[in-house]
């Protein structure tokens, strides 16, 4: 079955997006990665030697097999986030960037108002923008209209695992979209991945869901197959739910 996706004019298989933090070696990171599927991983710019890039955890990832989309984590203002943004654009030769702005220490939520200046000015420099937000319609579309390629809200807040917290949002988000919408941030376990996806979501970003599982390269395969089955599931249209049973097999023209 061809079920592509695009982000600005690239086109990917893998509705499954990973991150690169937070696991206990490179190799299981590596290995995981693999294991996941991805096509796409983030990469914060701030954990990485821009003078230097592949003297880090960067020299275990294949960079000819995987498209890096860096991020702008840890900034907490929309001057600092486009400074990060531009360097990201001449260290790793892309335009691509998952935009962050944090705007709580404790939440790790975003600051809507400097993430949607920051976008505004990257956008209109060209970049390719992926906004990490919160489940707000309003806020998606206003981001939508500035020009990013997708809109990414969270689930749950970063590394919580508490999985989608309001549904009814992210599917508003869904219905109103003309970009693609990824879930970001919350995703503890295989069935919040599967659930992002059934609500017609296009993809799945995480990190922590992977990386701080028992075992990483198998929540990793996990994972990939829940996005699978969900999106697999989406397109097939489930049941309606009822209050009352229907029997499986039909009643009538039964012989007494």
């Amino acid at each position: 079955m061809s079920d592509t996706f695009k982000i600005g004019l690239r086109e990917f298989k893998s509705r499954l997006m990973v991150g690169t933090g937070k696991y206990p070696t490179n190799e299981v990171m590596k290995e995981a990665l693999m294991e996941s599927g991805a096509e796409v991983v983030t990469v914060a710019v701030r954990r990485v030697d821009l003078k230097n890039p592949n003297g880090s955890f960067l020299g275990h990832i294949d960079t000819s097999r995987y498209t890096l989309l860096p991020n702008t984590a840890g900034c907490r203002t929309a001057e600092d986030a486009v400074r990060t943004a531009r360097l990201a654009r001449e260290a790793f030769s892309t335009g691509l960037i998952k935009l962050e702005v944090i705007g709580d220490e404790k939440t790790l939520f975003p600051d809507n108002e400097a993430l949607l200046s920051a976008a505004r000015t990257l956008v209109k420099e060209g970049f390719i923008v992926m906004p990490y937000t919160n489940d707000d319609p309003v806020m998606a579309r206003k981001l939508e209209d500035a020009g990013c390629a997708a809109v990414m809200p969270l689930a749950a807040p970063i590394g919580s695992g508490l999985g989608i917290r309001n549904p009814y949002n992210i599917r508003i988000i869904v219905e109103a979209a003309k970009v693609p919408v990824i879930v970001d941030a919350g995703v503890g376990t295989a069935s919040d991945a599967s659930f992002a996806m059934e609500l017609g979501c296009d993809g799945v970003l995480m990190n922590t869901g992977i990386a701080g599982a028992k075992d990483p390269v198998m929540m990793a395969r996990a994972m990939r197959l829940a996005v699978t089955a969900g999106r697999l599931a989406y397109l097939a249209g489930r049941i309606p739910k009822k209050l009352f049973a229907r029997a499986s097999s039909p009643v009538e023209g039964l012989i007494e």
